[in-house]
């Protein structure tokens, strides 16, 4: 009787220890999703072939929506930009606008987010001459789980701030001081990603034939 007691005492914990293990994996697995790199460069975007995880983002008149309801089930060009006092970002938007009849003629829908307020997405939309979706994802939530939010060093948000008359905490209403890696996601029906294409260096941006070439 000793004997089998011990026996089940030794299977007991090997059970207990394979369930710690599980859920220790699983709390890794949501770690990563949810990083904040210290740099651009640092930051690691997901990968294709995966789903496009889900977040709250906010519509122009301030309004929370799901990522999720946003796609709708409909092929989507994604877009994370910096935000609209970015001239970068403008420019990219820009060139979005003018090819939206031919993302469209594709099947696709364009969606792009970034930290600003709803507030400062109305100013971007009108100065940009954008008729496709912004929303606006100040804490940062869906930034986070594309795996491309970094952190901006104080060093140059001060610069930001005090040379450039570009103040990040305004501009997202928030302290965090996190942006994302400029990027475009291609989504499918289904949610999934097939293709990405991020770049560090928020000057170099991916242009509208390749976004079209990449659609096909």
């Amino acid at each position: 009787m000793g004997h089998y007691q011990s026996i089940m005492q030794i299977h007991s914990r090997y059970v207990a220890l394979g369930a710690a293990l599980v859920v220790s994996a699983v709390g890794i697995a949501k770690g990563f999703q949810g990083e904040v790199a210290a740099s651009a460069a640092e930051a690691k975007p997901i990968k294709t072939g995966v789903m496009a995880p889900d977040a709250t983002l906010k519509a122009l008149d301030g309004k929370e929506t799901k990522l999720k309801s946003v796609l709708g089930g409909k092929p989507t060009v994604l877009i994370f930009y910096r935000g609209g006092w970015c001239p970068f970002c403008n420019a990219h938007l820009s060139e979005l606008a003018k090819i939206e009849g031919d993302i469209r003629a594709k099947g696709y829908q364009i969606v792009a987010i970034s930290p600003d307020t709803p507030a400062e997405l109305s100013k971007t939309m009108d100065k940009d001459h954008v008729t496709y979706r912004l929303y606006s994802d100040s804490p940062a939530e869906a930034i986070k789980k594309f795996g491309i939010a970094f952190r901006v060093d104080d060093d140059t948000f001060t610069m930001y701030r005090d040379r450039y008359k570009i103040d990040l905490e305004r501009s997202s209403g928030m302290t965090h001081h996190i942006l994302p890696v400029p990027s475009v996601f291609v989504v499918d029906k289904s949610g999934k990603i097939i293709f990405s294409h991020s770049n560090p260096d928020y000057k170099v941006r991916l242009k509208g034939e390749e976004i079209l070439k990449a659609l096909n």
